[in-house]
C-alpha cells in the first residue's frame, strides 16, 4: 500500500521534486525489469490491441 500511495502522490505532484524524493524513501528495492527477448510476442504490449 505504501508503494501504491507513493505512486499516486508522485504522479499528482510530478513537479515537486522534493516531495517525490521524500516519497521514494523507505520503499525498498526498485521493481525488476524484464528483458524483452524473454517475452513471447503475445506478452509484449506493442503486439496487443486493435
Amino acid at each position: 500500500e505504501k508503494f501504491a500511495r507513493a505512486i499516486v502522490e508522485a504522479t499528482t505532484h510530478y513537479e515537486d521534486y522534493e516531495l517525490i524524493a521524500s516519497l521514494s524513501k523507505g520503499l525498498g528495492n526498485a521493481m525488476k525489469g524484464v528483458e524483452i527477448s524473454t517475452l513471447l510476442p503475445e506478452q509484449r504490449m506493442q503486439e496487443r490491441g486493435w
